[in-house]
């Protein structure tokens, strides 16, 4: 289907929504799979429509697609059995156990026999893990917690989860502006136009012919009030949001503690049990690039699209679509006060922290320096006067082995941790990092870059939801809470235990110490909307109340300490700050101005003892405290998530706030302003740190510009907006390229140095255990879960290293700190390819994964061989040459379409299920070298030993364009090169790798919008990837250097020598160089190589470093039409010596 044909299945969709034809809507989701209804779903779920829910589900995936979705239909269905047992109905259940559940006993029967076995107990609560089961509305809610991680992360639908951000009634529009313009091609047009039907072209009668009644009342096209205008219809203004009702009054904050005994708590289930859900509730795992938008109604009070948070997940295959949806609707608020100019409004920096941000905490005495912690449990350390990232920390358990037996089972089962909260101690000595996962970790801090390991603690069973300093008796405490509805009192400096609070009856969501007229307390609130407060005397709660909103609340004291409020957001998304009345537990005013429904849970924070802040509706709300209407809202530019994080520094100039795509923009009013500015003729030295390691030498250059964190897909607003998808801070090109997105600059010059890397002890590589039989490594791919590494060798044998879990590498994930072992099956056979009679040294070699890790498809000149990875067993081998594969791509939506690029120059698309050929492409006249697929744009490129690159609709498989590639100016290239191809995250842009030069192109019309390619003398390019973000792209040269690239504007940061991975008596051997280049799928900043002599060898930057080199300025916008050679040997700066 075109892009045209699915765009009026949206227009469709919009239309038969805002006519309540409900049942009709989703019928046409399920049938289309253009767009997953998120909510209808949810609705589905909670009122036990199984048969419903199965079916909406298989419009858009089936139970074997990928282990995504396999889990989704496993948590359903064990649902769906769980809850006929609850009934004691076992028939039911034995029908649901035959039918829905047998089929995942092919992948795992020992848990099939234990599901079975539950129909022999008299109560399935008596299985451990099954134990705290509640009711059925509740297991449910829990479910859908999963369900949408797991649906969220699927890249089935990745692409389907957001509606597109029309206008109200846009078909109707379109239909009214198309009858306008033929109203005004008619020969004899009325002022009042006569509109009949739509079934054919409109065409006004004679003028004195007979006239139908006026179409004034007509319901589909409304009134028309001037001749020959047919005025679009529907309101388009943002709607106002309603004030919440105003709870009513506590009775008195000190009343006695309640008299009923609190059980303790048992630790959280796994496996059969449902999985912890606090952390999920208080911090949505929302990916901000890709706000997920529910469907618009008719009505007024919904111009507005819902966006509902995102989940992550652990293992996320494919890139994501990035589609920011725009939002326009906050500047047309009316304000009864007028905004002061106190309060941080404008964008002075945009930080990326790589992953996405979920709590930020400003140094309390260092006013520019930022702590954060992102959804992957990363922790960075920004001064963001110099947007200098001085520390990046990766979760990482310290000593595994002293952790309780719950906390390394759960790390077992799922390794993906988060930051809940990070916090500085009051001095700024200490800080503290709340993780999903059962520990807090406490770093001491020395000034610059020193942070240093402090305290580790197993505080919680289960999420551990928020942490905090405090001061009783004179003596620093850490304070915790968490999923075990418990809170606890740490000694900061032993990190011995001194209290447990315990007392509530729901996880516990947040704390608040506190001190007045000498008397420490601390207030805590917990996910079933209840306050309570403690005093540090094991006493009990002195407190037991209902917060405003319930659910998802955070209490905060003005900087003063006299005034005491909260921010709520409940299950429904109707969000409250209020201002408490302390010394009687009232509400004292509730502030005004959230969205109706507000989409994700609601963050707050308070400045000055005046105002207060908020993230809400993709924008910032701020407050007068003595006035309860909305102050002012402001959108930062654009670009934030639904419900933004936001912090402000202890004075108040700035204020930190999470954006899309990872970023973080940092807000100033004009004392933040002058406060950055001190930092601006600061040059940043990439070396001056670890004094341990010998530092990288620098080569210097001088650039008009500061540098930028922004990549390419912070640009991106729409598939459709082809032309702008590229920054253009170097526009040093061969040919005339238009630039096509300027970065973010400044007057002020500043001095940047090339990160050069020549000893070992300035990164992290490793060299890979080594198979004997090896001599050439011809392909190499880390598995999509990021745990192993596969390599094609080219005498047709594959490699796989995998790395395991233990206590040096809690996650499993490959890295360069810990060797990873060359796995065999038990077996001990070896994935070997066909080689058919040809010498397999003299063949093409490639290789394709599945997206679930579960089986390669590779080829080595024979046939095409089908392996299976855990048992590296021969599933299938098809098409014998000639002519033989050259390139192998799996169809992104169909693991059963593969496009098999040949040497006959031919590209045959091919089914494996059915063993058919479906099509066979022909544009190239000389093998294929490269293939990659777009899903946004429904396109495969190819390209070709013959230079050109060919774009091809997947959906017809006709060519749409052809290009040859432009080779540098008085350059021959060889007469047979590879060409690769490789797509950008925004899946609109794509890399072109030839020995000549690296180029991104855009792909509508195939133009070269960046070009960068290296000197005459320097050696050729080998092979070249992004990073897994598109970030970053990581080139190697037959003289075996390495070079790392800005994506955004194709400049080199970073630059490795051979010195670095290569040991002197293999530096002598001019024959050893890399052949391939792997991007880890995960870890932006980590990479492997695989070298001429069959040695594969992993590279990640020090920790201390965290990042490959220092992004170069861009040069503003400058259209200079220099080539890249001629600037480069100018300047001597990026490509010296390449």
């Amino acid at each position: 289907m075109s892009s045209l044909s699915r765009e009026l299945v949206f227009l469709i969709l919009q239309f038969l929504d805002e006519e309540k034809f409900k049942e009709t809507v989703h019928k046409l989701e399920q049938e289309s799979g253009f767009f997953f209804n998120m909510k209808y779903f949810e609705d589905e779920v909670q009122n036990g429509n199984w048969v419903d829910v199965e079916k909406y589900l298989s419009g858009f995936t089936k139970v074997d697609d990928n282990r995504y979705s396999m889990k989704i239909f496993f948590e359903i269905r064990k649902q769906k059995y769980l809850e006929a047992l609850d009934k004691h109905d076992r028939s039911k259940g034995v029908e649901i156990l035959v039918k829905d559940l047998k089929v995942f006993a092919s992948f795992n029967e020992e848990l099939f026999k234990e599901i079975t076995q539950l129909l022999t107990l008299e109560n399935f609560r008596e299985n451990e893990q099954l134990s705290k089961y509640g009711d059925t509305k509740s297991a449910r809610a829990i479910m859908l917690v999963e369900l949408k991680k797991l649906i969220e992360a699927n890249p089935l639908f990745r692409d389907k989860l957001q509606f597109p951000n029309l206008k109200n009634s846009r078909l109707r529009t379109l239909i009214n502006q198309s009858l306008n313009w033929q109203h005004q091609l008619c020969k004899n047009p009325r002022p009042n136009p006569d509109i009949k039907t739509l079934f054919v072209d409109h065409s006004c009668g004679q003028p004195n012919g007979a006239r139908a009644p006026s179409p004034a009342n007509n319901p589909l096209l409304g009134p028309l009030p001037k001749a020959g205008g047919f005025p679009p219809l529907g309101a388009h203004g943002p709607f106002q949001p309603t004030p919440g009702p105003v709870p009513t009054p506590l009775a008195g904050w000190m009343s006695n503690p309640p008299q009923v005994a609190h059980p303790s708590v048992s630790g959280s289930p796994i496996g059969l049990g449902g999985p912890s859900i606090a952390a999920a509730l208080k911090h949505p795992r929302t990916p901000p690039m890709n706000p997920s938008l529910d469907f618009p109604t008719g009505d007024a009070d919904h111009m507005s699209k819902r966006a509902r948070p995102m989940g992550t997940n652990e293992e996320v295959s494919l890139p994501i679509n990035v589609l920011p949806a725009p939002f326009s609707g906050h500047s047309s608020h009316t304000q009864a006060l007028s905004p002061p100019d106190d309060l941080p409004k404008t964008v002075a920096r945009t930080l990326n922290q790589g992953s996405s941000p979920m709590s930020m905490d400003f140094h309390p005495i260092q006013q520019t320096l930022l702590l954060v912690g992102t959804n992957v449990g990363d922790i960075g350390l920004w001064e963001v006067g110099s947007r200098e990232k001085l520390v990046l920390r990766n979760f990482k358990v310290w000593d595994l082995s002293a952790c309780s037996t719950p906390m390394q089972a759960a790390l077992v089962k799922d390794p993906c941790v988060s930051v809940n909260r990070v916090i500085w101690s009051p001095d700024g000595s200490l800080f503290g990092v709340a993780y999903s996962r059962h520990i807090v970790q406490i770093y001491s801090y020395h000034g610059g870059d020193d942070v240093r390991q402090h305290l580790e603690i197993d505080a919680h069973v289960g999420g551990v939801n928020d942490i905090a300093f405090s001061h009783p008796n004179k003596q620093l405490c850490v304070i915790t809470c968490g999923d075990d509805k418990t809170i606890k009192v740490w000694d900061a400096a032993t990190g011995a235990k001194q209290h447990t609070f315990e007392g509530h009856d729901a996880p516990v969501y947040s704390v608040c110490p506190h001190y007045k007229e000498n008397i420490q307390f601390i207030f805590s609130t917990a996910l079933d909307g209840k306050i309570k407060a403690w005093l540090y005397d094991n006493m009990g709660s002195r407190v037991d109340y209902e917060a405003p909103g319930r659910w998802c609340t955070t209490m905060a004291y003005s900087a003063d300490g006299t005034r005491l409020f909260s921010c709520g957001t409940s299950n429904d998304g109707e969000s409250h700050i209020v201002e408490w009345n302390e010394s009687e537990g009232a509400v004292k005013r509730t502030y005004l101005g959230f969205r109706k429904r507000s989409l994700g849970v609601v963050q707050f924070d308070t400045t000055k003892n005046r105002f207060l802040a908020a993230g809400d509706d993709f924008a910032i709300k701020y407050w007068d405290m003595d006035n309860t209407q909305l102050l002012m809202s402001v959108d930062a530019d654009g670009g934030l998530p639904a419900s933004p994080r936001i912090r402000f520094n202890k004075d108040g100039a700035l204020l930190a706030v999470s954006s899309n795509e990872n970023g973080i923009k940092i807000l100033a009013n004009s004392d933040g302003l002058r406060l950055l500015r001190t930092f601006e003729n600061l040059s940043y030295d990439a070396a001056s740190r670890t004094p341990e390691a010998p530092k990288p030498t620098t080569n210097n250059a001088i650039s008009a510009a500061t540098p930028t964190s922004a990549g390419l897909t912070e640009r991106v607003a729409s598939v459709g907006s082809m032309s702008g998808a590229v920054n253009n801070g170097d526009t040093r090109n061969l040919i005339d390229v238009k630039p096509r997105i300027t970065e973010e600059s400044n007057d002020k010059s500043k001095i940047w140095k090339l990160t050069e890397l020549n000893e070992s002890s300035q990164c992290r590589s490793l060299k890979l255990p080594e198979n004997m039989r090896v001599t050439k490594i011809s392909r190499l791919i880390f598995t999509n879960s990021g745990n192993a590494l596969l390599a094609l060798a080219s005498n047709a044998i594959h490699l796989l290293w995998k790395w395991q879990r233990n206590e040096h590498n809690s996650s499993g994930k490959a890295t360069a700190g810990v060797s990873p072992q060359l796995w065999q099956p038990s077996s001990g056979i070896l994935m070997t390819n066909d080689v058919a009679d040809m010498n397999p040294e003299e063949s093409v070699s490639c290789f394709a994964l599945s997206k679930n890790d579960s089986y390669v498809m590779s080829a080595s000149g024979g046939k095409i061989s089908l392996f299976n990875m855990m048992t590296f067993k021969t599933m299938t081998t098809f098409m014998a040459p000639p002519p033989a594969a050259t390139f192998l791509a799996f169809h992104p939506q169909d693991n059963n379409i593969i496009a098999i690029g040949m040497d006959d120059s031919t590209i045959q698309i091919y089914n494996v299920r059915v063993d058919e050929v479906k099509s066979k492409l022909k544009g190239h006249s000389k093998r294929i070298t490269g293939l990659a697929f777009s899903h946004a744009l429904n396109v495969l490129v190819s390209s070709g030993a013959d230079s050109q690159i060919c774009v091809w609709s997947s959906d017809g498989w006709e060519k749409q364009k052809a290009k040859y590639l432009q080779l540098p100016p008085g350059r021959t290239g060889p007469a047979e090169s590879d060409t690769r191809v490789q797509f950008h995250q925004d899946q609109i842009h794509f890399l072109v790798v030839h020995e000549t030069q690296l180029a991104i192109y855009e792909t509508s019309k195939v133009e070269c919008v960046k070009q960068w390619v290296p000197l005459e003398s320097s050696a050729p390019i080998s092979h070249a990837t992004f990073s897994c973000d598109s970030q970053l792209i990581y080139a190697c040269f037959l003289d075996a250097t390495v070079c790392v690239f800005t994506a955004s504007h194709l400049r080199l940061r970073c630059r490795i020598n051979p010195s670095v991975y290569l040991s002197p008596s293999v530096l002598s051997n001019l024959n050893v160089h890399p052949m391939v280049i792997a991007a880890h799928p995960q870890d932006s900043n980590q990479f492997a190589l695989g070298l001429s002599d069959g040695v594969v060898h992993v590279f990640e930057p020090l920790e201390s470093e965290g990042k490959w080199g220092v992004p170069p300025p861009a040069e503003n916008g400058s259209t200079s039409n220099v080539a890249a050679t001629s600037s480069a040997q100018g300047s001597g700066s990026e490509q010296g010596q390449r």
